[in-house]
């Protein structure tokens, strides 16, 4: 309140008023317990990603045409084409991020040999398991895991020519495992090539790519 009045009398007073008037002001305003001007600090915002699932594949499209290895009973190293699993056929073709890891081993694969009777009974002719691993490891998998050559093919994508081509790549290599590009975990169901399911997992999260979510699909 003193330092408005001083203001006022500074301007309506003569140049040596104001002077002393000035002087006294400054003196006056010297003596308050301000703080000194600071600017305010800028707000903190933070900016949350959500993750979009998405692949260059989705559901109504073709399947790209690609080529698969195996080897089959008699030890010789086979190769397949996705037109000749999928044509005038109704398949189901999972991927896995990678053969002997965990979750492929204990729960993704197993479920779909288990059901694999139970999913050709309602019409399914061709059940396969790709991976981006080289045949021979896929053939050491699936001994390890005592499978049958009458329920789930255990393909390899070695070069990763089919993930890529529609669009699944999992870049893994910041993993001290050594994973490098694998393939994200999906399971599709495919009528004479053209897709008319696809569930797609987030990395390799595995909540709706299991054998249980495809019977549900049928």
């Amino acid at each position: 309140m003193a330092a408005s009045i001083s203001i006022s009398r500074l301007i309506l007073s003569s140049p040596t008023q104001i002077s002393t008037t000035a002087a006294t002001a400054k003196s006056f305003l010297s003596s308050l317990p301000l703080k000194p001007n600071r600017l305010p600090k800028p707000l903190r915002t933070t900016t949350r990603r959500f993750s979009t699932i998405s692949a260059t594949i989705s559901v109504g499209d073709k399947l790209p045409e690609a080529t698969l290895s195996y080897f089959d009973s008699e030890g010789e190293l086979q190769t397949t084409t996705i037109s000749s699993l999928t044509s005038g056929k109704k398949s189901i073709l999972f991927a896995v991020p990678g053969a002997f890891t965990p979750t492929c081993s204990q729960k993704h694969l197993p479920g779909f040999v288990e059901k694999s009777a139970e999913l050709k009974s309602k019409g399914v002719d061709t059940i396969a398991c790709i991976s981006v691993n080289d045949a021979f490891v896929m053939r050491a998998w699936k001994e390890d895991l005592g499978i049958k050559d009458d329920g789930v093919l255990l393909l390899s994508d070695g070069n990763g020519d089919f993930t890529k081509a529609i669009g699944c790549e999992l870049d893994l290599s910041d993993k001290p495992v050594g994973l490098g590009v694998r393939s994200r975990r999906y399971a599709l169901l495919a009528e004479d090539g053209v897709v008319k399911v696809l569930n797609l997992e987030e990395g390799g999260a595995f909540t709706s790519s299991g054998a249980e979510d495809m019977l549900k699909a049928l």
